[in-house]
C-alpha cells in the first residue's frame, strides 16, 4: 500500500510559477513509475507528466512541455512538478499517482495508476 500526499499548490498570476510535491509512503517508492494528472471543473482527468522508476525517463502532454518539469528524489520518497509560465487553462486540482506494477514503463492513461492522492489546487489568474 502507497499513500500520496502533494502539496505546493496554491494561487498565482499568469507567467508565475510553482513547485508541487507529492510525499509517498512505504520503502518501494523507487521501484514505481510516478504521474502527475491534473482535473479542471467540468473536464475529465488528463495526465500532464510521468517519470520512470529510476527517474531516468520522463513523459509529458504537448501542452506541458517546455514549461512544467517532473522529478524525483527517491531517498526523500517524493517525486516534485516544477511548473513555470503558468497559464490560466492550466488551473485545476493536481493529482500524483503510483503505478504499483514495479518498474513498469511509463503511462498517459489514469486507469493504470494504482495509488493516488487528494490533490492539490492550482488557479493562475489572467
Amino acid at each position: 500500500q502507497v499513500q500520496l500526499v502533494e502539496s505546493g499548490g496554491g494561487l498565482v498570476q499568469a507567467g508565475g510559477s510553482l513547485r508541487l510535491s507529492c510525499a509517498a509512503s512505504g520503502r518501494t517508492f523507487s521501484r514505481y513509475t510516478m504521474g502527475w494528472f491534473r482535473q479542471a471543473p467540468g473536464k475529465e482527468r488528463e495526465f500532464v507528466a510521468a517519470i520512470s522508476w529510476s527517474g531516468g525517463t520522463t513523459y509529458y502532454v504537448d501542452s506541458a512541455k517546455g514549461r512544467f518539469t517532473i522529478s524525483r528524489d527517491n531517498a526523500k520518497n517524493t517525486v516534485y512538478l516544477q511548473m513555470n509560465s503558468l497559464k490560466p487553462e492550466d488551473t485545476a486540482v493536481y493529482y500524483c499517482a503510483a503505478d504499483g506494477n514495479p518498474r513498469a514503463t511509463m503511462k498517459n492513461v489514469s486507469s493504470f495508476y494504482d495509488y493516488w492522492g487528494q490533490g492539490t489546487q492550482v488557479t493562475v489568474s489572467s
